[in-house]
């Protein structure tokens, strides 16, 4: 793996490092949530309304995150949402400590983390090329792929774990205390600002990032591909089910199956120094989501733990190739000064295909069955690479050397 980001810029490796512990912090309340749910209902579709809940302040907070993000200093702001975060979760974990926790006061603040999840992450997307410079893009990318993905490993086992042991007031607890190590190291760093000094925030700058997509097959593309294997081929929702009923287990199982893509996606990232040196990225990326839909159409039909676990994993390392190369796309077609809003529509896709794949999984799996609904969902997946390859033949034919890596890192 490239770590050559990390040794030249001291910014990167600081919000880098203030991340990792945060991050799995972070993924404990998600597992928290979603098994908190199905215990207070015993629903399925209980679960993938909690993404749908979380859905519109998402796509809302990321959108007026990058509007800022580009009028703003980028440091300042991934502060202020680091201090929401914590706020938020500090409030699961009262309603959870409660002698009667409330389901409705779930929806509502998981509602509130997302939409301040909004206001993080595309500024801190805007930000990673202004640390490290075009030439080492690939490498940060890969590198923030495998801290993002060790959070999915890490945080949801260790979920399982005290939530087995002493429920899910000690995951709540847990990650409220981990955004102390983000805030440390974002107050250490120094300003991050929009090139040129920004465009002032406003409903027409806001317009002005929108308007740029228009014409941008390839950014388009890569957007619709993502939403098509999240949309389809994310099961998460049904975790919760599969776990206590096809597998017979308890919270460790469900913690085991939200944990195995991470895992996969580590050992992707680990390997990914190759990946900067792709050419026919565009490709690259139909072919990910291919073996993406495959694998989780597989794991549907896997009754044994070990195999469907592998599968998982499989999906995984699959997820952050084809991560790897969207970001790629996205941060070497847009210009500095739009990097903040065009990233805000990158993370709301990112973020928010999976909550409406949540629902989509719940809702199948409410009509037939869990593992239906999985099985389904990942043939889906692949059908739809056809329909986006043929719709956006700039995606399919996007190269690495038609947008070359301009100039070397920053000190």
């Amino acid at each position: 793996m490239d770590v050559t980001p990390l040794r030249t810029s001291r910014d990167f490796r600081l919000l880098f490092g203030g991340q990792v512990v945060s991050t799995i912090g972070s993924q404990l309340t998600v597992v928290a949530t979603q098994v908190q749910v199905f215990q207070l209902t015993g629903s399925s579709f209980a679960v993938g309304a909690l993404g749908l809940a979380q859905l519109g302040p998402l796509v809302v907070g990321s959108l007026v995150g990058g509007t800022l993000a580009d009028a703003h200093d980028r440091r300042r702001l991934l502060l202020v949402a680091q201090v929401l975060l914590a706020s938020l979760s500090a409030g699961l974990f009262l309603n959870a400590a409660s002698a009667s926790p409330r389901l409705g006061l779930i929806y509502v603040l998981s509602a509130l983390h997302a939409g301040c999840s909004g206001l993080d992450h595309p500024t801190r997307s805007a930000s990673t090329v202004t640390l490290v410079g075009p030439s080492h893009l690939a490498a940060a990318m890969a590198l923030n792929q495998l801290l993002w993905q060790t959070g999915l490993v890490v945080g949801p086992a260790l979920a399982g774990l005290l939530i087995g042991a002493f429920g899910v007031t000690s995951a709540y607890g847990l990650d409220v205390l981990s955004f102390g190590s983000a805030i440390v190291a974002l107050a250490a760093m120094g300003p991050i600002l929009p090139e040129g000094g920004g465009r002032p925030a406003s409903r027409a700058s806001f317009t002005e990032g929108i308007a740029y997509l228009r014409g941008k097959q390839a950014l388009q593309g890569s957007f619709v591909i993502d939403l098509d294997a999240m949309i389809f081929g994310m099961p998460r929702a049904l975790f919760p089910a599969l776990g206590l009923t096809v597998f017979g287990g308890g919270a460790e199982v469900v913690g085991l199956l939200y944990a195995a893509p991470g895992l996969g996606a580590i050992v992707g990232a680990a390997l990914s120094g190759p990946l900067g040196r792709v050419d026919r990225q565009g490709r690259a990326v139909l072919w990910a989501v291919v073996v993406w839909g495959a694998a989780i159409a597989l794991f549907g039909l896997t009754p044994w733990l070990p195999g469907a676990l592998v599968l998982l994993a499989v999906a995984g390392a699959a997820d952050v190739v084809s991560a790897v190369f969207r970001n790629s796309i996205l941060q070497l077609s847009v210009p500095d000064g739009l990097r903040g809003r065009l990233s805000s529509v990158h993370i709301a896709v990112v973020t928010g295909g999976p909550r409406l794949g949540d629902v989509e999984a719940g809702a199948v799996a409410s009509l037939t069955s869990p593992a239906f609904s999985v099985v389904s969902g990942g043939l889906a997946c692949i059908a739809g690479v056809a329909v986006v390859a043929r719709a956006y033949p700039a995606l399919r034919s996007w190269r690495l050397g038609e947008h070359g890596q301009r100039g070397p890192a920053p000190p």
